[in-house]
């Protein structure tokens, strides 16, 4: 098991890396294979590609399994932690990137569409992977993810409403119906969260029956765990492979998507994490918060995108562009985690 940890420190030391590779591999496949992402897309099922679907629930399935959920109902012992992260998630947010998307992308009408869609989705899915590095609270981060699961269900329509319908013209910029139920809303969300939450609850309660809690503990989750980097590292391929040809013909596009959302990311990081220790979370629970805040489901968002205005739409390539954006920025932002709690975590015990 030692030589198992030790191989698991060294891929996540190097995670960056193994990023930039992936990405540069996704890329490459798609701009000197252009039929690639024809066959890839060939794989789908309505807004759902199922290789992407596989990948993102096998990502998201090992982080899943060490989560005990008999104390997730303790979050809500925290009502100050809850309501912080319901302003900054749900009402700060959306604003702040349609703020961004004005302000960067007006004469860009469909890339300033696909940011302000993203930016009404919080992440729900690499959350978990983020916390898990940054060393965060994982029944606190499964409990935020569990409450924006179920708002985006029953918000998400309202909030594009709102902003693309409402907002948009009192900056001057023509509205865009959008026809999204929420039926597809639950479908993207029972397959890319769902799924990996049954499977995790199931394996972890009936692993531990028969096998006992040591076996769980010292044998299956090192069994497990480097799944998520791989699964992650695929997904991210498949994904880049997909807009690849687009990534290098528009290069200048690419940055001009890139920069609103590189500060997006910052901006809620560092204001979520300051509101946290204002109110007295400790560090893992402000990293929770942090990471929850900070990311954006950008699988709910692509799906959209290509279900309302098809897959070689800016609104699709823009969300494309978000994770290719969002993975190394979120990983900078471990760090700075790190960093943060020398600085502001002193005296705190692990």
């Amino acid at each position: 098991m030692a030589s198992s940890n030790k191989r698991l420190k060294f891929l996540d030391r190097h995670l960056a890396l193994w990023i930039f590779l992936a990405m540069s591999l996704g890329v490459s496949i798609g701009y000197f294979i252009p039929s690639s992402s024809t066959f890839i897309s060939s794989f789908s099922n309505g807004t759902t590609n199922i290789p992407l679907a596989i990948g993102l629930i096998l990502m998201m399935y090992p982080p899943l399994t060490k989560i005990d959920f008999s104390k997730i109902s303790l979050i809500f012992e925290k009502p100050k932690l809850l309501t912080a992260s319901f302003l900054v998630t749900w009402i700060f947010g959306p604003f702040l990137m349609f703020s961004l998307a004005t302000v960067f992308l007006k004469d860009y009408p469909e890339y300033l569409t696909g940011l302000i869609i993203i930016g009404i989705a919080p992440c729900i899915a690499m959350v978990i992977v983020w916390n898990e590095l940054a060393e965060g609270n994982r029944e606190l981060a499964a409990g935020l993810i569990g409450i924006n699961s179920l708002l985006q269900v029953f918000f998400f329509g309202l909030y594009a409403y709102f902003y693309l319908e409402i907002m948009l013209p009192l900056f001057g910029i023509k509205g865009l119906a959008l026809n999204i139920t929420v039926t597809q809303i639950a479908t993207t969300v029972a397959i890319y969260l769902g799924i990996p939450f049954l499977l995790a609850v199931v394996s972890r309660f009936t692993i531990k029956k028969y096998m006992g809690e040591k076996w769980f503990a010292q044998k299956f989750i090192p069994f497990v765990s480097p799944i998520t980097l791989i699964a992650l590292l695929f997904t991210i391929i498949l994904m880049f492979s997909l807009k690849g040809e687009m990534i290098v013909e528009l290069p200048f596009d690419v940055i001009r998507v890139a920069l609103p959302l590189l500060l997006f990311f910052t901006i809620m990081f560092f204001v979520m994490f300051f509101i946290s220790k204002k109110i007295g979370a400790n560090y893992r629970d402000a990293v929770a918060l942090s990471f929850t805040a900070s990311g954006n489901n950008f699988e709910l968002a692509i799906a959209v995108s290509i279900g309302v205005f098809g897959i070689n739409s800016g609104q699709a390539f823009a969300g494309v562009i978000g994770p290719l954006v969002e993975v190394p920025a979120l990983i900078l932002l471990v760090k700075v985690a790190f960093w943060l709690k020398k600085k502001l975590y002193k005296l705190e015990v692990n």
